[in-house]
């Protein structure tokens, strides 16, 4: 057993093992204290989105259902209009004139029933029944739906190859809808001799797949970004704005989104975002 005397420690040492602990307990403190603000901001700028979300699918649901109702009665008298017409047209047979006026009314009635079809789709979207389907396959008859507009725009469509041999879990119809609206609006957009691009990203590390459609018009004005999506807006002189509407509503069946950026270089750039096939 030791006889020496303990030496007791000085005061000041343990005061300054003291402040360090403190200072190191704040600092790992502060530094939970900013994750969690942080995490705290996050949940509310989410659950902020999912709010507005949940307010826009309802505002839809309530347009939808007005439209679908205005889309009925609409239909009906003009059912017998085209059929009045038609009749006028075959009567007029000998009296070329009065016979183009009358076809220029099956013409009007046809236009007007195609709004009144695309405000149904719009209205009564049915859940998709989704399958394997080979995006390649889609896109192709989607060109060749377009081919038309394409000719009368002299606009060239170019097909990457990531296209081959992408799949997504969809519904083939619903699919082609959604990609032959955007394409359309593509095609009119980049006009005489412009470019329409298609192609296809992993996101997600591979559980979706966006399928996007570019051109190199003259873009979106970032002020109504926010805007292209709803129902019955449009920029253009023709119309109805439902086109991008049906499209953005197809793929929010799927479960997926849609976006919407400028393109570098010019133009817009649609991204069609679905699951892929692998994934549950």
């Amino acid at each position: 057993m030791s006889l020496a005397p303990s030496i007791p420690a000085k005061p000041e040492t343990t005061l300054d093992a003291i402040i360090a602990t403190y200072n190191d307990v704040t600092e790992r403190l502060k530094r939970s204290h900013d994750r969690l603000a942080g995490e705290v901001r996050r949940l509310r700028d989410q659950l902020d989105e999912k709010n507005r979300e949940l307010a826009r699918r309802e505002r839809l649901a309530a347009l939808g259902e007005m439209a679908a109702g205005v889309a009925h009665e609409i239909r009906n008298p003009l059912s017998g209009i085209n059929l009045y017409a038609s009749v006028l047209c075959q009567d007029l047979s000998d009296r070329p004139p009065c016979r183009q006026l009358a076809e220029k009314i099956v013409t009007g009635v046809r236009t007007l029933d195609g709004i009144v079809g695309d405000i149904l789709v719009f209205a009564n979207q049915t859940p998709p029944e989704t399958r394997a389907v080979p995006v390649a396959q889609v896109v192709g008859a989607v060109v060749d739906l377009v081919e038309p507009e394409r000719r009368a725009a002299n606009t060239t469509i170019h097909v990457a190859p990531s296209v081959a041999g992408a799949e997504v879990m969809a519904d083939f119809n619903q699919l082609q809808r959604a990609i032959l609206n955007v394409t359309l609006n593509a095609i009119e957009a980049a006009g005489s001799e412009g470019n329409v691009w298609v192609s296809v990203a992993k996101e997600g590390g591979g559980t979706w797949t966006s399928i996007n459609i570019a051109d190199d018009g003259p873009g979106i004005d970032p002020s109504i970004l926010d805007r292209v999506f709803n129902p019955f807006f449009t920029t253009k002189d023709s119309g109805t704005g439902l086109g991008l509407a049906i499209a953005h509503g197809i793929v929010e069946a799927h479960g997926g989104r849609v976006s919407v950026e400028t393109r570098p270089g010019g133009g817009a750039r649609f991204g069609l975002i679905v699951r892929a096939v692998g994934d549950k």
